[in-house]
């Protein structure tokens, strides 16, 4: 058996706790290859498939009642730094957050299959209040399935390779090369991937001093200011419910479903809490791709705006009711939008 292959066998489980230890936490190492590794090493009962998901197990529940703690201590200050630590961050916060609204504790049950909400889930379950018992139950259900699902893939790999006895050893003759490279290939795509969207977004994104020189032209001239939409989830708000003037509160789904309120004679300002502006940038992507085109997400978002001193102001405007839309649109379009 070549020395790296045993070197795993003979410490399974201790390299399979510590790999997923480290993901969970929040470096962004991933660890199905461990996982179809180990899994493919139970075909031949070389590794215990049960220690492999007990392993799994700890490693998760330690990690995540870890973040849950911070998630309910420090909350949205946990979050951007899990955020600035993900590849997948521009499907951080908000995505999870969203699912939490609309499903609330069934989604730590697929979390772990998404990259970016993985480690972001527990600490936002801590933000939500949820309960720890029930925060154990399910995301302890959660890693199971998880775990299983890449374990289980592994061992079907196993025994397939198991048919072929030359297959077999030169599957274990080159193991450590097949893990190294599925490593590497996992790492280049998350960061090719990031990459990608970074650039995107360097093309768009907008200063906070243009925004506020904008502002200011509009007020001494007398004329109507930018569009500014506010993207923060709710629990973004607790931190500071203040906006940036003029600014209307309009959740990502919602602005998308009714892309009539967005006009389309003047600038739209998207902003979040969101490093590099995940949210803002993603949302304004997405919009161009549907014709609006004078769209542009804040760089920095809120947090870059409050740390430059420029003014926010207390939120007046709940939503983007009927009446609203007809004042935030242009007048050759206001009678064909439909009450609301």
């Amino acid at each position: 058996m070549p020395i790296a292959l045993a070197f795993f066998v003979h410490y399974a489980y201790l390299i399979v706790f510590l790999w997923v230890l480290v993901e969970q936490v929040g470096i962004p190492i991933p660890s199905i290859p461990v996982l179809l590794t180990a899994g493919t090493l139970s075909a031949t009962h070389t590794v215990s498939h049960l220690y492999v998901v007990i392993a799994v197990l700890f490693a998760c529940l330690i990690a995540d009642t870890i973040w849950f703690a911070l998630g309910r201590r420090f909350g949205n200050s946990v979050l951007k730094l899990l955020c600035r630590l993900s590849f997948e961050a521009s499907t951080c916060v908000s995505k999870t957050e969203g699912y939490f609204t609309r499903r609330g504790p069934v989604t730590l049950l697929f979390a772990k299959f998404v990259p970016g909400l993985s480690t972001v889930a527990a600490p936002i379950a801590g933000q939500t209040g949820m309960p720890y018992p029930k925060f154990l139950m399910w995301d302890l259900a959660g890693s199971f399935i998880w775990g299983e699902t890449f374990i289980l893939a592994g061992r079907f790999f196993g025994d397939v390779a198991k048919k072929s006895a030359p297959f077999l050893h030169w599957l274990g003759h080159f193991a450590f090369f097949i893990f190294a490279l599925m490593v590497l290939g996992f790492l280049a795509h998350r960061i090719w991937k990031q990459r990608k969207f970074l650039q995107q977004v360097r093309e768009l994104r907008l200063e906070p001093t243009e925004l506020k020189a904008m502002l200011d032209a509009a007020e001494a001239s007398g004329n109507t200011p930018p569009f500014i939409v506010d993207l923060r989830h709710p629990l973004d708000y607790l931190p500071d419910p203040r906006v940036l003037p003029g600014a209307l509160r309009i959740g990502p789904n919602e602005l998308k479903a009714h892309s009539e309120i967005i006009p389309r004679d003047r600038d739209v300002i998207l902003y979040c809490t969101c490093p590099s502006e995940e949210t803002s940038a993603k949302l304004a992507l997405q919009l161009h791709k549907m014709g609006v085109y004078r769209v542009r997400p804040l760089r920095g978002g809120f947090d870059g705006w409050k740390e430059a001193g420029f003014p926010l102001v207390d939120y007046v405007t709940e939503a983007p009711s009927a009446d609203v839309v007809q004042e935030i649109l242009p007048a050759d379009s206001k009678s064909a939008v439909p009450s609301m």
